[in-house]
């Protein structure tokens, strides 16, 4: 496959998938997304492979959307996706609907966010069980691809959480009550905080934690693991439980998340944020809305 974001390798019955953007902090693009899907079918159909492997090189597993170019109004960050002209992926129709002062168009920016969801979810709906390691950090955007994973091993000083709910954001996928519960969810999402790797585990968000010198080899144990189970054992067994969460309604909270984001982006306090980035740059606008809380970048996270 011809992949500008990740990369993808088998052996030993594993399918590797690697964000490989480690320059921009593996920020998400528009084709990041289309990437992991179509690295998860090709997983899925090899016969060889029984477990995936997510993880991202750098310092860090994901630092969310790359934003820098829609927050500081340079919409050449978003090209290497296909798309008829004026489509709701088109750079230029992000661009224009994003704009403040613009005559928003919600539905359009559902379609350009909700086909990123669908990307996200295939590591959910995949027939073959996903594991993701984290390290470094893994932040905004960065979480819908780890808590769509099916196990999660984390360095125990890792920094995990979703900031932009204090602006400019809501989590598409929507899974933080399903892995820690409604009380605790509301707790990390109505303030922003992160978690480190040691309460995230304690929390129930993964699976288990390890020192960072020790996560590679805690991470290969769990996938040797798992892929020593027959395939036909594994789909089911996930299947099985992924049902709970179909029934609870997952589609129609993500379906509100998504919209939830646009409408986030649109505020008053949204069209401030990304006025703040095109005068002071998109880092500083993080600065600004982070440092309050104690946590911005990789500095005194942790509840």
């Amino acid at each position: 496959m011809d992949l500008a974001t990740l990369t993808y390798e088998t052996g030993d019955r594993v399918a590797r998938i690697t964000l490989n953007r480690p320059e921009r902090g593996n920020g998400i693009t528009p084709r990041m997304p289309a990437e992991i899907a179509a690295c998860v079918e090709r997983a899925n159909l090899d016969p060889e492979v029984h477990v995936i492997a997510l993880a991202g090189n750098g310092t860090g597993f994901c630092g969310g959307y790359d934003l820098v170019a829609s927050a500081e109004g340079d919409m050449s960050g978003l090209e290497g996706v296909e798309a008829p002209p004026g489509s709701p992926i088109d750079p230029a129709t992000i661009g224009a609907n994003h704009a403040p002062g613009s005559n928003w168009d919600p539905v359009t920016d559902f379609q350009f966010m909700w086909r990123n969801v669908r990307g996200f979810m295939s590591l959910f709906h995949s027939e073959k069980p996903v594991v993701c390691k984290v390290h470094g950090y893994c932040v905004a955007g960065g979480t819908d691809m780890a808590l769509c994973s099916d196990l999660l091993v984390i360095a125990s000083d890792a920094k995990i959480g979703y900031p932009p709910a204090r602006v400019w954001g809501s989590p598409t996928t929507a899974l933080w009550a399903a892995r820690v519960g409604a009380m605790r969810a509301k707790r990390l999402l109505l303030t922003g905080d992160s978690l480190t790797g040691e309460q995230a585990v304690e929390w129930g968000l993964a699976t288990e934690a390890a020192p960072a010198g020790d996560l590679d080899a805690r991470f290969e144990r769990l996938l040797g693991r798992v892929a020593r189970m027959p395939i036909n054992q594994l789909v089911m067994m996930k299947m099985l439980v992924n049902q709970s969460l179909y029934a609870q309604g997952l589609h129609q909270t993500q379906l509100l998340g998504t919209f939830f984001d646009g409408i986030a982006r649109h505020t008053e306090e949204g069209h401030a944020f990304v006025r703040r980035a095109a005068e002071g740059g998109f880092k500083e606008a993080v600065r600004e809305r982070d440092e309050p809380f104690g946590d911005f970048g990789m500095e005194g996270f942790g509840l």
